[in-house]
């Protein structure tokens, strides 16, 4: 084997400690601007947080060859994720501090294989709904052309913090 990669990243328990105690949006800003974090899964996959408004978010991420699949393309759960994370953070743009939430489903369309000749790509999450329980968000991956090589939605579960 010739091929390594080495990454690092925050106490998982810290970053769950600071995002109870704040709210969805000034967490998800600190996570953007590099004061929290990088998440464990950030780190992993090679992803992050660029750009967060309320109800709104945007990750950036570089494929690489570390994330193919045997049949030479980038595998389809390194989109699935960032999609994800971009439907997700839109909703946790939205709650108060002490509020969690997570998803109850992800339903992902692919449209275009990505390689890491495709350069970055932009994960769009948008909330679509958000209920005092439930929220509805959707997601865009993009390339540098700005064309759609994935959509997502997700419905995610919200804890309030009396739950």
């Amino acid at each position: 084997m010739d091929r390594t990669r080495t990454h690092g990243w925050a106490d998982p328990v810290e970053l769950a400690t600071a995002a109870q105690n704040t709210d969805g949006l000034v967490f998800s800003r600190q996570l953007a601007s590099g004061e929290q974090g990088p998440t464990p899964i950030f780190a992993t996959l090679g992803y992050a947080l660029t750009e967060v408004d309320h109800g709104h978010a945007v990750y950036v991420g570089v494929p690489a060859e570390h994330l193919y699949n045997p049949i030479g393309f980038v595998h389809g759960g390194f989109a699935a994720t960032m999609l994800e994370s971009a439907a997700g953070s839109a909703v946790h743009s939205t709650v108060p501090a002490g509020t969690g939430y997570t998803t109850l489903d992800l339903s992902v369309h692919y449209l275009r294989p990505i390689t890491a000749d495709t350069g970055p790509i932009r994960a769009i999450g948008t909330l679509i709904n958000r209920g005092r329980r439930t929220a509805l968000a959707q997601a865009e991956l993009r390339d540098p052309a700005d064309r759609l090589l994935a959509h997502a939605t997700s419905s995610c579960m919200i804890f309030p913090p009396d739950a």
